[in-house]
């Protein structure tokens, strides 16, 4: 069998008694791999469902994720399968790790199989286009009568995988589901905080990753670490401006779903919505650098929901503006000097 060549560290064994459950994981890429990983090291039985029945038997057979997870060896103990009844079987926890825009069709598709009693756990970030709903409405909608939490915050998968430290945020306007959540998934690698504001997670969560496009695009134009910080801290505001509008609590975004995950999908190597920016700031087609990615990125197809979402929430954004502008063909350097010429503001 091949072996990881990814080093994990060495941390402290978990103090808490942990009570095994059957956790399933919809969607086999890096996130939802990295997410059975880390419920796998909690002491659950746990399977991945895929949507593609030839990748889930190589999954299967080589223990390696190569389109998604790249170097990171999969358990024995961790069933990859694309059989919904076999996956969702007696399930106390489904993990929805589908990119937004195909969560519908796949909730559809697995609802006969879904247990009714099952905790639902959003771990998908963005907005459906045309129905502007977060992910969580969407399986609250199509698998109802279910509690719904949702994990979101500065956790590439990547690291989380390898065991590194991270920190995240359960949502729930249920406590109880948020607290079932945390319990479940919390580790001494992955510490998880609990939270009410689910509206704010999954807004920040998807207006960070349209934010993110435009810090990789400051990166492929070279405008230097001042720019960088500055585009961070003013999407920060873009962040709360949105979500305060639509009713979210404002210390949200100043947490890890907001300022946390907001900085390290900027910043990070890993993060595919700063890489697509980058790309695109260096004069690259965003329809060449998409056909190229295995993953998603999912500011791409969130820009215009979000921005439509502020329209009618009557919320200014324009770094978000900007970014959808530059997707849509518009030539970055134009965008930059139309934010830096934009009429003086107060900060506050």
């Amino acid at each position: 069998m091949t072996k990881s060549h990814s080093s994990v560290p060495s941390l402290p064994s978990d103090p808490r008694p942990l009570a095994p459950a059957v956790i399933t994981v919809l969607g086999d890429g890096g996130w939802g791999t990295a997410l059975a990983l880390v419920a796998a090291r909690a002491g659950h039985q746990v399977r991945i469902w895929s949507a593609f029945p030839d990748y889930a038997a190589e999954v299967e057979r080589t223990r390696l994720n190569p389109k998604f997870l790249p170097g990171i060896e999969i358990p024995g103990g961790i069933r990859v399968t694309a059989d919904a009844s076999a996956a969702l079987s007696g399930a106390t926890a489904v993990v929805s790790a589908i990119p937004t825009q195909f969560i519908r069709p796949s909730a559809a598709r697995l609802a006969a199989a879904v247990p009714a009693g099952c905790l639902l756990v959003s771990a998908s970030k963005g907005l459906e286009r045309g129905t502007l709903e977060r992910p969580s409405q969407i399986l609250a909608e199509l698998l109802p009568g279910r509690a719904v939490a949702v994990l979101s915050g500065p956790s590439h998968a990547e690291e989380v995988a390898r065991g590194l430290p991270a920190s995240v945020v359960s949502a729930s306007r249920d406590e109880a589901a948020a607290e079932l959540a945390r319990d479940l998934f919390m580790g001494p690698a992955f510490r998880i905080y609990t939270s009410s504001d689910i509206l704010g997670v999954e807004l920040a969560a998807a207006l960070k990753n349209v934010i993110a496009l435009a810090a990789g695009m400051a990166d492929g134009l070279g405008l230097g670490d001042n720019a960088k910080a500055a585009l961070i801290t003013r999407g920060l505001a873009e962040l709360s401006r949105l979500g305060v509008a639509l009713g979210a609590d404002a210390e949200t975004f100043s947490g890890l779903s907001g300022l946390g995950d907001l900085v390290v999908t900027c910043a990070s190597q890993h993060s595919r919505n700063r890489r697509v920016g980058e790309r695109l700031g260096r004069g690259e087609k965003l329809a060449d650098i998409l056909a190229g990615m295995q993953q998603v990125a999912e500011g791409v197809a969130t820009a215009g929901a979000i921005l439509e979402l502020a329209r009618k929430a009557g919320v200014e954004l324009p770094i978000a503006e900007s970014a959808a502008r530059v997707l849509a063909g518009a030539d970055p350097r134009a965008e930059v000097r139309a934010l830096m010429t934009r009429s003086a503001k107060a900060e506050r």
